[in-house]
């Protein structure tokens, strides 16, 4: 059975984390930053990764596959960026997914993004970014989604776009949303009395982490940080997390901030010391990586980025289970030509 899934902008690999959980084979990824090679090729011993710029990759460089999944770099489209979109750089990164899915034709594609991307502003942007996947020869399902509703313990929303090749005369239906909702106290208890503060200017302890990765940015915080409550309760699910570690979410150990007045809340006084950053291997929990996925990183700036710009692994799971199942029967039906596996 080929189960061959090409990944670009693969990032530390959460995606990918859960597409091989269901069962599909990562032959070959694509990403960028150099700051990130070193956890991915820890983490994917197998996959053939390509460190090139991607608007450099030629198609016939990418390997024949049967799915091509990936989410192209969100910056530009998020709601805390600069909301450029589409007429940003970045933004044109969504474009060379497509070329190269036109060029591949792989049975399935799944593209993730953030919610900004569904802003009235963008609107023109999205439905040409829609009509590309149709004319590609594809049957597109589109839909902002909540990591919650899929095991994983932070509110998290998400657009994720799934296509089926149209010879295939499939449509990808969304799973429903699991009726158990993950919350902190699911992820980090056991994690609440070893984690320790990273060394000076944020640079790890490296194997002085009790657990891996169990180490938290120190530093002032923002205003804008100190806007609004940064605390969500054991019996909560985490807040989004973010690429930036000086805006990781707080611990939960501590009492929900207190308001002074509009965007400007502090700490409750007496309990300042209660209030420290989720560690990255907090966040890596968070985001649903099990404790064996290692972030390399020699600043905790990097280990933050990695975790944060990743899928939640369980909701990729999530889907990439519900792609297997749909597809099962033509990737088990041996009489099928061939030439439908790969590119028509």
């Amino acid at each position: 059975m080929d189960k061959r899934v090409v990944s670009l902008f693969s990032g530390a690999g959460g995606l990918d984390k859960g597409f091989e959980k269901a069962g599909f084979d990562i032959i070959w990824a694509n990403e960028f930053d150099s700051t990130i090679w070193e956890t991915f090729q820890y983490n994917f011993p197998y996959t053939m990764l390509d460190k090139r710029n991607v608007k450099d990759v030629p198609s016939n460089d990418v390997p024949d596959c049967i799915g091509i999944v990936g989410g192209p770099p969100c910056q530009s489209w998020s709601e805390a960026g600069a909301l450029r979109g589409i007429n940003d750089a970045r933004g044109k990164l969504f474009y060379e997914f497509i070329r190269i899915l036109q060029a591949k034709k792989p049975l399935f594609f799944l593209a993730e993004n953030v919610e900004g991307m569904l802003a009235k502003r963008h609107s023109d942007a999205l439905a040409n970014i829609k009509k590309l996947f149709k004319e590609s020869g594809y049957n597109l399902s589109f839909k902002l989604i909540n990591a919650n509703n899929y095991n994983v313990p932070q509110d998290r929303k998400r657009v994720i776009f799934v296509g089926y090749r149209n010879d295939l005369n499939l449509t990808f239906e969304f799973p429903e949303p699991f009726s158990h909702k993950p919350v902190l106290q699911n992820a980090i208890w056991d994690l609440k009395d070893s984690a320790i503060p990273a060394k000076d200017k944020n640079y790890t302890n490296g194997n002085k982490c009790v657990v891996p990765n169990h180490e938290y940015m120190t530093g002032s915080f923002s205003t804008i940080f100190m806007s609004r409550n940064r605390v969500r309760a054991w019996d909560e699910p985490s807040f989004t997390i973010q690429a930036g570690g000086r805006h990781a979410p707080l611990h939960p150990q501590a009492p929900k901030m207190v308001f002074v007045e509009p965007d400007k809340r502090e700490f409750v006084k007496g309990k300042e010391d209660l209030y420290r950053r989720l560690s990255v291997r907090e966040c890596a929990r968070i985001q649903t990586f099990p404790d064996d996925f290692i972030f390399k990183y020699d600043n905790l700036v990097n280990g933050y980025k990695m975790v944060g710009n990743a899928v939640p692994v369980n909701m990729a799971y999530a889907l990439a289970a519900k792609i297997m199942q749909d597809l099962s029967g033509v990737l088990n039906n041996t009489s099928i030509d061939e030439k439908l596996l790969v590119n028509l």
